[in-house]
């Protein structure tokens, strides 16, 4: 007998497995530790979460407003005042979501119909192509290279025209650990006014930024106030990856259409983690610093651990990763190839950089989470040891 099942929606029924979570599903099958999937192995500030704590004990538990609590919402527009000099209103210009992924869709679904050309940098996240298909719109790829992964203006110029209706950009990005100054920004600004494109402007890793490395919105670079959604996670700023919280920010006209969306997606978000996180957010400057303080000892202990075994590590500039270019080592497997053996035969799980590009991947790099306790690492450096001897040519 013949069912409808074979008609069900291709943009979803036709995706693999997401590779984090296979290679997380491997790392639990393997009793391996995992620096694949981006999340710390510590709970979290504690004064935030008892916050969260306080306010579903005493606080407020029915549906809050659909855009955010107002205190969340101002909270937002004055944190991005103090840090970026970006003026908000908060009741117009601001919208909390359900975590940055929904905060991306709604942006998405608010901007792209039928037909419309949408900018994409790969490597690229894995929501990206899927929401822009669902919306009709037509992905134009754009391939960033190690060890830079710069942009540049032709690459720009083969990708822009009258049709470009959007661009998604990920800064910091995630998975090549890049923070894009502002010569780049200021590019891609350019292109947007000159085909009146739509930024979206994925910027969940805006804290985790290292050494002299400032993270820069696109939505305040000249000319882009009014053509930006700025999208934010709270669950990046705070290492609270499991509460999704997430921000929306953009000129009246963008986000009232965003809003829409948003309220056939999730409607509203839970009202106790809100409230925590208005209070994180009012927090002092040396919280900040201090967690990109304790990130960059992180980062620097897995860099210095990997380039003694041998891995030729490229500087991660931000976020929770590290990536080392296999290129160079002459090992007789590719990205994926090489995570894989590592999974099973040393017990450490990894990302393969190939899966974050759908056309023309770069198949030597691997990227690592270094978001881990000082023991995780160490382990984890001790069981790869041997990882690069045992398979040169």
């Amino acid at each position: 007998m013949t069912t409808k099942s074979a008609s069900l929606n291709k943009v979803f029924a036709d995706l693999p497995v997401t590779i984090f979570e296979a290679m997380s599903q491997a790392a639990r099958d393997n009793n391996a530790i995992n620096l694949g999937q981006g999340f710390p192995d510590d709970p979290g500030p504690e004064d935030i979460r008892r916050a969260a704590a306080e306010a579903s004990l005493n606080g407020y538990n029915q549906y809050p407003s659909m855009m955010g609590l107002p205190e969340l919402r101002q909270a937002i527009a004055t944190h991005y005042g103090h840090w970026h000099g970006l003026k908000l209103d908060p009741m117009s210009e601001v919208m909390v979501t359900s975590g940055g992924t929904e905060a991306l869709t709604s942006a998405i679904l608010a901007v792209v119909q039928p037909g419309d050309e949408v900018v994409c940098f790969q490597p690229v996240y894995d929501s990206y192509l899927p929401i822009i298909r669902q919306a009709g719109g037509i992905p134009r790829l754009v391939r960033l290279e190690p060890p830079h992964w710069r942009l540049n203006q032709d690459m720009l110029k083969s990708v822009f025209n009258s049709k470009t209706k959007a661009v998604l950009f990920n800064n910091p990005l995630n998975p090549s650990a890049v923070v894009y100054p502002r010569e780049d920004l200021e590019l891609l600004a350019r292109y947007c006014q000159e085909f009146d494109v739509i930024a979206i402007c994925d910027e969940v890793w805006e804290h985790v930024t290292f050494d002299e490395h400032k993270h820069i919105p696109l939505i305040t670079i000249p000319g882009m106030r009014e053509r930006t959604i700025k999208v934010g996670s709270a669950g990046k700023i705070f290492s609270l990856t499991g509460w999704k919280i997430g921000f929306v920010c953009a000129a009246p006209p963008l986000l009232r259409v965003a809003a829409k969306v948003h309220q056939f997606l999730t409607f509203t978000t839970a009202p106790n983690l809100q409230a925590a996180v208005a209070y994180g957010l009012g927090k002092s400057d040396d919280y900040f610093l201090s967690m990109r303080k304790d990130l960059t000892r992180s980062r620097d202990r897995l860099t210095k651990g990997l380039e003694s075994l041998g891995f030729p590590v490229l500087k991660s500039q931000g976020t929770y990763f590290l990536t080392v270019d296999l290129s160079p080592l002459g090992l007789n497997e590719s990205d994926t190839e090489f995570c894989w053996r590592i999974v099973k035969d040393y017990k450490v799980a990894a990302i393969p950089v190939s899966a974050f590009y759908e056309q023309d991947p770069v198949t030597s790099v691997v990227r690592f989470c270094f978001a881990k306790k000082d023991q995780t690492l160490d382990t984890a450096l001790e069981r790869l040891s041997d990882a690069v001897r045992g398979r040169k040519r």
